[in-house]
């Protein structure tokens, strides 16, 4: 699977997130190395780096500033499933390695 100018919205996120519908994700990948930039909602930058397996799953680090002007970081595992009409929905679990270090899950779909 191929992640590269592929764009993503979060449908669902966890309470103690940050991401929202307002939030999109831009991919890019070379190899097994996937990057982004995102922002949007009360992420006003954000970056992530990652690795890609042969199933399209993503361990990935990411890092933004939110609209508080904190720093925020994380882990994430990503797991990609394709939908009917042939669009990317991923199945995240994520822990924060900031701030209250909490974990939650989120779902992300291709736009």
């Amino acid at each position: 699977m191929n992640y590269n100018n592929k764009k993503f919205r979060v449908v669902q996120n966890a309470d103690n997130g940050e991401t929202s519908k307002e939030t999109i994700f831009t991919y890019k990948q070379k190899g097994t190395i996937l990057t982004s930039k995102y922002k949007g909602g009360q992420i006003v930058k954000g970056h992530l780096m990652g690795l890609v397996d042969a199933h399209g799953n993503i361990e990935m680090r990411y890092h933004q500033v939110n609209l508080k002007g904190e720093l925020m970081a994380g882990i994430c595992y990503s797991k990609p499933e394709i939908a009917a009409n042939g669009k990317i929905t991923l199945y995240e679990n994520w822990t924060w390695t900031s701030g209250d270090k909490t974990s939650g899950t989120s779902v992300l779909e291709e736009v």
